[in-house]
């Protein structure tokens, strides 16, 4: 019992003489991973129920959102547009 209190003195003498030690927080920015955004616009057009159905079980079983789905046939039709046609 004695040489417990005589650590617990000793803990108690130490904690008085020496000054806490307080961990220093350094403030860094934040990373920007800012990429480019693409300025987004609302596209409505009317087609046919089961051409719908279809877009829509498609994009079920391949894990594709509906917006995907147009904007990447679009532009897969649009670059097929921009290819010049040769006529033999």
């Amino acid at each position: 019992m004695e040489n417990y209190q005589e650590k617990l003195g000793g803990l108690a003498n130490k904690l008085k003489q020496e000054a806490p030690k307080t961990p220093i927080q350094e403030v860094q920015p934040v990373k920007d991973n800012k990429q480019e955004k693409v300025v987004e616009m609302q596209f409505n057009n009317w087609i046919p129920k089961t051409l719908l159905k279809l877009v829509k079980a498609h994009g079920v079983e391949f894990d594709i959102s509906l917006k995907e789905i147009t904007i990447k046939v679009l532009e897969l039709y649009l670059q097929q547009k921009a290819k010049p046609t040769t006529n033999k």
